[in-house]
């Protein structure tokens, strides 16, 4: 079992209940998760022994009832939640674990939005004020994604626009409550140009909270 305080500046800590993943589009290429699961394997835990293949941890469905004082928590940043090899069955249960420990806020993202809403809309999913549910948007290419998660019932919904690989104009915003905007990471980071952010920034009309990590 790891718990690991995340220097991740909108969070405080992580909970990884599935590990592994693979690219979907372009905002995967230097994935930090897919080089950091490797240096772990590397390190012989025994948690990252299937390298970055998709695995189902089930004794870390027992981690947040251990947590005595209220965190903010990253779900999954070693995976994602909504992976098509992610049992919905396996996804029911950390949503019943994050309802039976409502004092914690969990943070989910997903660059799989349709299989977030096609859950959704099966009524597969229950949605409680401690879920905030987001989705990754890197490029406009991407922005159908924010269409997806505006259609679901999460209560609060957010966005995290990094990497930002390119800009994002003309996004419809309602209904969404934060956006998280950075550039990539790595040895090579495609460079993030102000612009796009001055352009995001201007586009909040409807009053979403804004971060942005680097310029």
């Amino acid at each position: 079992m790891i718990m690991a305080q995340s220097s991740i500046e909108w969070t405080e800590m992580t909970w990884n209940p599935t590990t592994g993943c693979d690219k979907l589009s372009a905002g995967c290429k230097f994935c930090y998760a897919e080089v950091m699961t490797r240096r772990l394997k590397a390190m012989g835990l025994e948690k990252y022994s299937n390298g970055f293949d998709i695995t189902i941890h089930e004794n870390e469905l027992e981690t947040p009832y251990t947590w005595k004082k209220s965190r903010m928590v990253f779900v999954n940043s070693m995976s994602d939640l909504f992976h098509n090899d992610v049992p919905v069955e396996f996804i029911q249960k950390v949503f019943k674990v994050i309802k039976e420990n409502p004092q914690h806020v969990f943070q989910i993202l997903t660059k799989r939005a349709d299989v977030l809403l096609e859950y959704d809309n099966k009524g597969l999913l229950e949605w409680t004020h401690n879920i905030w549910m987001g989705v990754s948007v890197e490029s406009e290419k991407f922005m159908e994604r924010i269409a997806l998660l505006q259609q679901t019932h999460a209560r609060t919904k957010f966005l995290s626009c990094e990497p930002l690989i390119g800009p994002l104009p003309r996004m419809n915003l309602k209904g969404i409550d934060w956006a998280i905007v950075g550039g990539e990471s790595g040895r090579t980071p495609r460079p993030m140009q102000k612009e796009w952010v001055e352009d995001i920034t201007q586009q909040r009309k409807l009053g979403i909270c804004l971060t942005v990590r680097s310029i």
